[in-house]
């Protein structure tokens, strides 16, 4: 077993340690419910027995019938009153779990590098929260206390009929070893089957969300049959694969159901009882036992067998929160250091996602302050890489990469981001008022100083068009195009005044009228800075101070633009090639 999954099972087994009394409350009271649900049908046979030799004129002990009665109300009202309380125990057990859980989930969060965020969507965060605390809901509100009562019940019964009348008893036990026998049957292959299932659900709401959300474009354009063949295609997968499961398990299946079913399970024991009356191997009355007692033992366990989803998928859950609570935190130092300025530097600098492939070599490189360094290169040449460095959002495998002269994993978290501001493309604003979204970065700024980071990112009159302004909501009342929400993330930026800026060039995909704001923002945004851009449009670096030209996570060039054209390598390839694909786009003189 390796580490990770020894820790991810460690941490699985620690998710319970808040509601550990509770869940003892609930076993307690769980196995008293069912001892005691057993307790009134123990007690109809025996004021049968107390009873019907009267029918003969015997005299009736009085006393040990009201006895009787007696354990068998108290018995009732216990089991009715233990099952009540451990359901509600069990709800309040669940609620401060999930309330722990989430508390949990966000501290470990808060811990983990930017860059595991940076490989996975909002969707797979929200299933931690959201789906995978929720899914354990019937593991603890639930299914302890069906799995204690179809041990329970059975196991009591069982004793009982064994000690009144064997045979009584093996007669009832025929039920439940026929269903032992044929479940295995029946689920044989599951493992595989439930994998399939889960696939073919993802793919059908994959589809499905695709489907929906680009309705509006593909009708615009009369590609909705093109549109519909793949939402068809995941509906016909997921309709096959059910349906050929349904049928491999249909006969085995309504099997199992006819022999749990109180009908047939009746039916079987009257046969026996019937038999063994008719022979004189027994009284009417030593059969009645099993005629009770037999007619429950199955119940429980299809219950069980009915929960048999929602314990597949909260075990699922518990082992997914297990691995991700096994995810290591971003080291802290225990003596931070405290940067000297805003220089950035790459101290021969490597990095690997996996350890073992690198896709950075030592690269080094100094950018000073007050000076824009661009980074270029083709699609997977290490730009975005290199850049994400600097925040942390990966550590370096060797070499280091320094802000003002200190180490950025020697410098606290907060420090670091005191010290660093980042602009991506892929632009992330909470559903929240717009003043709240700009001063994330900073809690404590005021109205003013919100509205003055906004009038320099271009944005405060788009915003006072709202009707509500700047408390207007992100999705809600203020509906932003993809330019616009640039520029909110910009004076976002802007209000936290970092010394060090990165940015992925936020024009890349911007339409043209948005594309002069956001140039002019980012202009008063990089202002005596130490900006570090990754370059998409080259016009857009021309005056940038530095220009570094990576291949293959290695830094081949190094210069000013004019240095680097008039060098003929690969720069001034790149540069040529982009005049000639986007020469409308440069701006007037650009190329000169």
């Amino acid at each position: 077993m390796s580490v990770a999954q020894s820790e991810a099972i460690s941490a699985e087994g620690s998710f319970f340690v808040p509601v550990r009394g509770s869940l003892a409350g609930i076993i307690v009271l769980a196995v008293l419910g069912a001892a005691s649900s057993v307790v009134p049908f123990i007690a109809i046979v025996e004021l049968a027995r107390v009873l019907l030799p009267a029918i003969d004129g015997a005299p009736v002990d009085a006393g040990r019938v009201w006895v009787i009665v007696v354990v068998a109300v108290i018995a009732l009202v216990v089991s009715v009153g233990a099952a009540f309380v451990s359901g509600l125990v069990g709800h309040f057990a669940d609620a401060e779990l999930q309330h722990s859980l989430r508390r949990r989930i966000v501290r470990h969060l808060q811990r983990l590098s930017l860059g595991w965020f940076d490989r996975r969507s909002s969707g797979s965060v929200r299933k931690l929260v959201e789906n995978d605390v929720v899914a354990l809901h019937q593991l603890v509100a639930h299914s302890i206390q069906d799995v204690l009562t179809a041990i329970t019940v059975p196991l009591l019964s069982l004793v009982y009929l064994f000690v009144v009348d064997w045979r009584m008893a093996l007669a009832a036990l025929v039920p439940l070893v026929l269903i032992f026998l044929l479940y295995p049957l029946m689920m044989r292959g599951a493992g595989e089957k439930y994998v399939q299932y889960d696939q073919a659900t993802q793919a059908l709401s994959g589809a499905t969300v695709e489907f929906v959300q680009g309705i509006a474009v593909v009708k615009r354009f009369g590609q909705v049959g093109r549109s519909h063949r793949r939402y068809r295609d995941a509906t016909g997968e997921y309709s096959r694969f059910v349906g050929e499961w349904t049928r491999e398990t249909a006969v085995l299946f309504t099997v199992v159901e006819l022999l749990a079913s109180p009908i047939v399970v009746l039916a079987w024991l009257l046969t026996a009882a019937v038999w063994l009356v008719a022979n004189g191997g027994a009284a009417p009355v030593d059969v009645l036992p099993g005629l009770l007692l037999g007619l429950g033992l199955t119940a429980p366990l299809m219950k069980l067998g009915a929960s048999g989803q929602f314990l597949r998928n909260a075990t699922k859950a518990q082992q997914s929160l297990g691995a991700f609570f096994a995810l290591p935190s971003v080291a802290q130092s225990d003596s931070p250091q405290t940067p000297k300025g805003g220089s950035v530097d790459f101290q021969h600098a490597s990095f690997s996602y996996d350890g073992e492939q690198r896709v950075l070599h030592e690269i080094a490189a100094s950018c000073s302050p007050g000076t824009v360094t661009a980074l270029v290169g083709a699609s997977g040449s290490g730009k975005s890489t290199l850049a994400k460095l600097v925040p942390r959002f990966y550590d370096v495998d060797a070499g280091a990469v320094e802000i003002g002269g200190a180490d950025v994993r020697q410098i606290a978290s907060g420090e670091l981001y005191r010290q660093v501001a980042f602009v991506f493309q892929d632009v992330q604003l909470l559903r929240a008022s717009l003043r709240d979204n700009i001063r994330l970065t900073r809690p404590d700024a005021t109205d003013a100083e919100v509205e003055d980071a906004a009038r320099a990112a271009q944005i405060h009159d788009r915003i006072l068009r709202f009707e509500r302004g700047y408390d207007a909501v992100v999705g809600e009342d203020a509906n932003l195009s993809g330019g616009e929400a640039q520029r909110v993330t910009i004076a976002r930026a802007l209000l936290a005044d970092a010394p060090v800026l990165v940015l992925d060039e936020a024009t890349a995909f911007a339409d043209p009228d948005s594309e002069a704001a956001i140039q002019k923002a980012l202009s008063i945004l990089a202002a005596d800075r130490t900006v570090l851009v990754i370059a998409h449009r080259l016009h857009t670096i021309v005056a940038a101070d530095q220009i570094l030209v990576l291949d293959g996570g290695r830094i081949i060039e190094r210069g000013t633009h004019p240095e680097l054209v008039a060098s003929g390598d690969r720069f001034a390839k790149m540069w040529a090639d982009y005049q000639a694909n986007h020469a409308r786009s440069l701006p007037e003189g650009a190329g000169a």
